[in-house]
């Protein structure tokens, strides 16, 4: 199934004790609509507050349905802010959401503005110090390839390996409103956020270009910005082989820029 959720009223993908995760509310649908409990797995954990367009989730069922019954009987017991865009009844039984997947796709979108957001409030990101794009794009160019990116790793991360492989992040501006995609084949906990921090403070002139090529070597979190706020984070989905044939990630985003 293809899954999009606002992340706002979750906290992130991962089924928690107190069911308020994405994953409870979605197998709480699933179990009304089939009938019986199942578990699901999914392409990428999204942190507490994080939004998906193309969350990628699997589940293995004896039930025979159509794949439009599929999206219309789970989303009629869904809450409002969650959906199943799509759905496949098809996929080989070696198919799987998260180890199947060849890389993941990330966007922040941030307003830049000297006021805050009201009507995209939780939706965007938010920093009111003018920021240089030209800084962002080249301080970003140290990122790119693969790296051990302990230094913008969260320390619950369960990863079993800090290196990962970033294949690109493009920087955009629309207005007020900033841009940044990033793509690579796995992302760490808090990896997008705690990169897009230590981004800003290079954009905004408070550490020059340097420093951060010089956070990422030392593999050290604390020498990195803060974890920056998840309200603009948007996991567009993951890419599979082609075999598969799949949906790509979905590229745009209704927000007001």
């Amino acid at each position: 199934m293809g899954l999009s959720y606002g992340g706002t009223s979750y906290c992130g993908w991962q089924s928690q004790p107190g069911g308020c995760g994405v994953q409870d509310f979605l197998e709480r649908a699933l179990a009304q609509f089939l009938g019986f409990p199942t578990r699901t797995v999914c392409a990428g954990r999204t942190d507490a507050g994080v939004h998906a367009l193309g969350q990628v989730v699997h589940l293995d069922t004896p039930l025979q349905r159509e794949p439009s019954s599929w999206v219309r009987g789970v989303n009629a017991f869904l809450p409002r802010d969650m959906a199943v865009q799509w759905a496949r009844t098809d996929l080989p039984q070696t198919f799987d959401a998260r180890r199947s997947a060849y890389q993941r796709r990330y966007r922040y979108v941030l307003r830049n503005h000297p006021v805050r957001p009201a009507l995209d409030f939780a939706k965007v990101g938010w920093t009111h110090r003018p920021l240089d794009l030209d800084l962002l794009r080249l301080a970003a160019q140290c990122l790119l390839g693969e790296h051990d990116f302990s230094a913008f790793r969260s320390s619950e991360c369960q990863a079993l390996s800090p290196v990962k492989t970033l294949h690109a992040i493009e920087i955009a501006r629309h207005g007020h409103t900033l841009v940044l995609d990033l793509r690579a084949n796995a992302f760490l906990h808090h990896m997008v956020r705690n990169i897009v921090g230590s981004l800003l403070a290079v954009g905004n002139g408070s550490k020059p270009v340097s420093w951060l090529a010089e956070v990422l070597a030392s593999r050290d979190r604390r020498l990195a910005a803060p974890t920056f706020m998840p309200d603009g984070l948007y996991f567009l989905g993951p890419d599979y082989p082609a075999e598969f044939n799949l949906p790509s990630p979905p590229t745009q985003i209704g927000l007001t820029i």
